[in-house]
């Protein structure tokens, strides 16, 4: 079967590309812009015969009245000139969450979704089910150590873990039989428009387990309590809750044995324990998994490096929503307990800091670190409004938490105040879910 998919290099659609490569059917796709996600897909080593053609830019031509089915990525919308041609040829379409949903039908799914933590509890979840010999299908929303520097893995097993994203609902097309919730919160505003429509989305999506199926939930979380119990109420008597929070009996022998920092990775190891049990793999083999967990690309993901011939750690992390960023800052601030640290964060998406503007203005005012710098804000294509736009910068985000130690930088000139401030510096953190961690690569 011939496939292609526009917008190949988003972190979804890119590893539901490399599954049907991976599957034998001929893959090619597009995007608007070369990314180290399209290099990586064009010299995949999975088949000796064929590769995965990636056109830069997109064409009408480039859809082919041969093309069984085009997978198309949530952003791209109806007046996309390649979506446009797929559609008056009458080829098969389907978006990326349609896609996968169809794929969780044919396994035995777990699906793992909340506002933060979920791509580390996908891979953890994955990585327990792979020491326990159940060579699980993966995918994931970040690159994995684990998978070779991917976000995708190829099993033969009878299990699919899969990360499901609550944006544009995405998530209601999916067929899971166990669900793992780690939080929710006021994420995605831009499309949910209301926190009530955010758990209205979650408790839907609970439903969708079958009246056999389990739903693992964060009982630290009381929203997500009311909702779980709420959401099983109207489901099935048979479906079975699993509760777990950070003063449970095991949360002790956790946090003596992970490496990844923070309260909220005992919380991901916890869920990840419940789920696990689920399966009944043996708490032996779980724990073990945890013990030997390194973390994931951009979540806390630690470096040594050399400027100005001063030796300093520079921390890469995807946090770009306020309870996030806390939870990054703090884990930081206990491992590093003496230790100068510096932040620089990219705000992502000019919509999210309008809506949560109150939010970032109290988490930067209390951040337990010694100076942050705010750059400017990473636009996300098809997601800006432009009334937004004019009203949202990082200066004024920066004049209202009023604090002497943050203070605004554009993005190109904080590679030389770094440099020149090295003496003040023992820690960097590069933040945000944009380009900025091209930042830290640099360091």
């Amino acid at each position: 079967m011939k496939i292609y998919f526009i917008g190949i290099g988003g972190i979804g659609v890119s590893a539901l590309a490399q599954y049907y490569f991976s599957k034998g059917h001929e893959v090619s796709g597009s995007d608007l812009a070369a990314s180290e996600t399209t290099d990586f897909l064009k010299n995949l080593p999975l088949r000796a015969d064929k590769r995965i053609k990636i056109n830069i830019g997109q064409k009408a031509e480039n859809i082919k009245p041969d093309i069984d089915l085009v997978v198309y990525s949530p952003a791209v919308k109806s007046d996309n000139l390649e979506y446009k041609k797929a559609k008056k040829l009458g080829i098969k379409m389907q978006s990326y969450p349609q896609a996968l949903g169809e794929l969780t039908k044919q396994y035995f799914t777990v699906a793992v979704a909340g506002a933060h933590g979920k791509s580390t509890t996908t891979a953890i979840i994955a990585l327990v089910l792979i020491k326990a010999g159940l060579d699980p299908t993966v995918i994931v929303g970040t690159k994995v150590k684990e998978f070779g520097g991917g976000n995708f893995r190829n099993g033969k097993g009878r299990f699919l873990v899969i990360e499901a994203c609550e944006y544009d609902s995405s998530f209601l097309h999916y067929s899971p039989n166990i669900i793992v919730i780690t939080n929710i919160d006021k994420e995605h505003l831009d499309y949910f428009k209301s926190f009530a429509n955010v758990k209205k989305a979650f408790k839907n999506f609970i439903m969708r387990l079958p009246a056999d199926g389990f739903l693992v939930f964060n009982g630290d979380d009381k929203n997500l309590s009311v909702i779980a119990r709420s959401a099983a109420i109207k489901q099935s008597p048979r479906l079975r809750l699993f509760r777990f929070a950070r003063n449970d009996n095991e949360t002790k022998k956790i946090k003596k044995i992970i490496k990844v920092p923070g309260q909220h990775n005992v919380s991901n190891a916890l869920a990840t324990l419940q789920a696990s049990r689920i399966l009944k793999i043996p708490d032996k083999t779980i724990f073990k998994a945890l013990s030997e967990f390194k973390g994931t690309w951009r979540r806390f993901e630690e470096k040594k490096a050399k400027v100005n011939g001063k030796k300093i750690i520079v921390i890469s992390d995807y946090a770009h929503h306020p309870n996030e960023i806390s939870a990054t800052l703090k884990a930081a601030r206990e491992k590093y307990l003496n230790k100068k640290i510096l932040c620089v964060f990219q705000p992502h998406q000019r919509q999210r800091t309008h809506y949560l503007f109150l939010d970032f203005v109290k988490v930067f005012r209390l951040a337990p670190v010694d100076n942050i710098i705010i750059t400017d804000i990473y636009d996300v294509a098809g997601r800006e409004e432009k009334g937004i736009s004019r009203k949202i910068n990082s200066q004024k985000l920066v004049e209202k938490i009023h604090r002497k130690s943050i203070f605004y930088c554009a993005t190109n000139e904080i590679e030389s105040f770094v440099k020149k401030n090295i003496k003040e510096i023992d820690v960097l953190i590069i933040m945000g879910a944009g380009d900025i961690y091209k930042l830290a690569d640099r360091f």
